[in-house]
């Protein structure tokens, strides 16, 4: 397998024809708190994605580094696109790439607020017979290893997170600053009052932009997250190399 960018125009013949299944990661340029950088979200999903590189029927798209994050604006630094342009971006680029002759896809996803974009467009591309493409959340392939590690609701530059960039980019976590970070976070995602939501951005709910517990982080940890994740990402990925396309599409209505 190769990564696309990487590759000339000659050789992109070659590894597309070879390949089976595409892996397109997304993720976000936003606030992780004081202790994590921006990047957190897209370097994790590309830090997954390029696991793939073993694998002879796949090959890497580019990362995808700004998504729907308009929820941390009043936080510096935060880039945001509107949903529907994140999923224009996603329909079309995987369209694109359709017409090279891949039409099965895993969209490697880092960030929470491009799930409901992600679901979209996989829905479209299905609908219209284009690709087939499922949304693969890193943090839904870990949730029980999560769960056994780190004692906290989380959500959002929490233990996890602050674990597993620990331990892809310890350059890019300030140890120093997690104690700030859970001194202003929140223990859970969002806020309610008598059953209604009002937390509708970061800023609602959290001082410091975590939810969480962020001194529980560990790089240890965050390598046991990693293997976990890419074991998961590499049982989806052979599913869906094996799966017939035909198989993919959506029943016909009755």
């Amino acid at each position: 397998m190769s990564l696309l960018a990487e590759e000339t125009t000659t050789t992109a013949a070659d590894a597309l024809e070879a390949a089976d299944v595409a892996v397109f990661p997304v993720g976000s340029t936003e606030q992780h708190g004081p202790a994590l950088a921006l990047g957190m979200d897209h370097l994790a999903a590309e830090a997954f994605a390029r696991t793939a590189t073993d694998r002879q029927e796949c090959i890497v798209l580019p990362t995808l580094p700004v998504g729907v994050s308009a929820h941390h604006r009043q936080f510096d630094g935060t880039l945001s696109v509107e949903p529907e342009t994140f999923e224009r971006y996603v329909t079309e680029t995987l369209s694109s790439l359709a017409d090279h002759g891949v039409r099965k896809a895993v969209v490697v996803n880092g960030h929470g607020g491009n799930t409901d974009a992600l679901t979209r467009a996989a829905r479209r591309l299905r609908d219209d017979r284009i690709a087939f493409a499922p949304p693969w959340n890193w943090w839904d392939g870990v949730d029980d290893l999560a769960a056994d590690l780190f004692d906290e609701a989380g959500g959002h530059a929490d233990a996890m997170e602050s674990s597993l960039l620990w331990h892809l980019h310890d350059e890019l976590v300030d140890p120093d600053a997690l104690e700030a970070a859970e001194a202003g976070a929140s223990d859970a995602w969002g806020e309610s009052v008598h059953g209604a939501s009002v937390g509708f951005d970061t800023i609602d709910f959290s001082d410091s932009g975590a939810v969480g517990r962020p001194t529980q982080a560990d790089p240890e940890k965050g390598k046991q997250l990693f293997e976990a994740g890419s074991e998961r990402l590499a049982a989806l990925l052979e599913w869906l190399a094996d799966r017939p396309l035909e198989d993919c599409w959506a029943a016909p209505h009755r």
